[in-house]
C-alpha cells in the first residue's frame, strides 16, 4: 500500500484527532485521551507544526499521525538540553501492523535532525522502539518526571553526544498535564 507521509495540514486537525482517538480506543496502556494531548499540544508553545506528520492513502485518508513536541531536560534549575517527546503516534485500526507507524517514526526523525532538534525521548513499548535506535534514557542519566520502569523511557541522540552532559529531568510541556 502506497502512504504519503507529510507534514498535517491546519485545516485536518479534527480528522487527524478523530484518527488519533480511534487509534487508542483498544489499547490496554490508554487512558482514551490521546487526541485531546494532541489538541493541547497545538496549542502550547512545545508545539513543532513541520513534526506533526499524516499518514495519507491515495485516496487522501488520514490514516495515521504523529507528533514531537518541544521539551527540556534540567539538572536542579538549569536546562542542560533541548529535545523533543514523541507523543503520541497513532495508526487507525485497520491499517495497523503493515508498517505505517514506522513509517511516521522513521519520517519525524529525519525531519526532527533537518530542523537541527539534536535529540528525541519516547515512553513506549521496550520492544518496539529500540528498531529506530532508542535506548533506555537512564543510560544518559535523564530520568522521566514521573515513575516509569526505566526500560519503557528511551532516548535517542539525532546529533553525536547530543545528551553527553544531558543529565536531569525531563520536563514535558503543561499540554501533557492539564
Amino acid at each position: 500500500m502506497d502512504i504519503l507521509i507529510r507534514q498535517e495540514l491546519p485545516e485536518e486537525y479534527n480528522k487527524t484527532e478523530e484518527v488519533v482517538e480511534r487509534a487508542f480506543l483498544n489499547e490496554e496502556f490508554s487512558d482514551k485521551t490521546e487526541h485531546l494531548l494532541v489538541c493541547r499540544i497545538r496549542k502550547s508553545d512545545a508545539f513543532v507544526p513541520e513534526l506533526s506528520l499524516v499518514a495519507v492513502t491515495q485516496d487522501n485518508e488520514i490514516v495515521g499521525h504523529i507528533l514531537l513536541s518541544k521539551i527540556h531536560i534540567i539538572d536542579g534549575t538549569t536546562v542542560v538540553a533541548n529535545s523533543l517527546a514523541l507523543a503520541p503516534v497513532s495508526v487507525a485500526p485497520k491499517f495497523q501492523n503493515i508498517g505505517i507507524g514506522s513509517q511516521l517514526i522513521r519520517k519525524a526523525l529525519i525531519k526532527a535532525k533537518e530542523l537541527g532538534y539534536q535529540s528525541v525521548i519516547v515512553l513506549g513499548h521496550k520492544d518496539y522502539y529500540p528498531r529506530f535506535g532508542f535506548k533506555p534514557a537512564s543510560l544518559w542519566k535523564v530520568k522521566a518526571p514521573f515513575d516509569v520502569p526505566p526500560e519503557f523511557f528511551m532516548a535517542m541522540e539525532l546529533t553525536e553526544n547530543a545528551l553527553a552532559n544531558a543529565q536531569g529531568v525531563v520536563h514535558y510541556s503543561k499540554a501533557f498535564t492539564e
